[in-house]
């Protein structure tokens, strides 16, 4: 079963929680055990594991790859002013593939799927989900 989520960004640099709705389409799916696979469909946004309760976290999330990626010093720059963008997203990286067991996705309790938004706001940002049955 693969759906897409479509959402919109409001900042720059922010890491939306898409968990909620990735979970949504797991139970839609009634697979007991499998695999839930989350696809950025962006060249400068991608998907990360991380904790959601304390949104400090994430805000320290996107200080630090601010410090460590730093804008305006990369030759795509010339292009369209977005070179760090691209960079923060190609080190996090598009995807990630959580383990579904009794319908359930097996995260620890902190964890929580989220959306990095390195080139923002987007009126348009899509993720695709892709749920799988596993075999024996």
């Amino acid at each position: 079963m693969q759906e897409e989520i479509v959402f919109s960004t409001s900042k720059r640099e922010e890491l939306v929680d898409i968990n909620s709705k990735v979970e949504e389409i797991v139970a839609k799916a009634k697979i007991k055990e499998g695999f839930c696979n989350v696809f950025c469909l962006h060249a400068t946004g991608a998907i990360i594991i991380n904790e959601n309760y304390d949104h400090k976290v994430q805000e320290d999330i996107v200080d630090a790859m601010k410090k460590l990626i730093p804008a305006g010093v990369w030759k795509h720059d010339q292009v369209d002013g977005n070179g760090d963008s691209h960079v923060k997203a190609a080190i996090v990286g598009p995807s990630e593939t959580v383990p579904i067991k009794d319908g359930k996705m097996q995260m620890g309790t902190w964890q929580s799927l989220g959306f990095c938004e390195f080139d923002g706001p987007r009126g348009v940002r899509k993720v695709i989900v892709t749920v799988m049955e596993g075999g024996r």
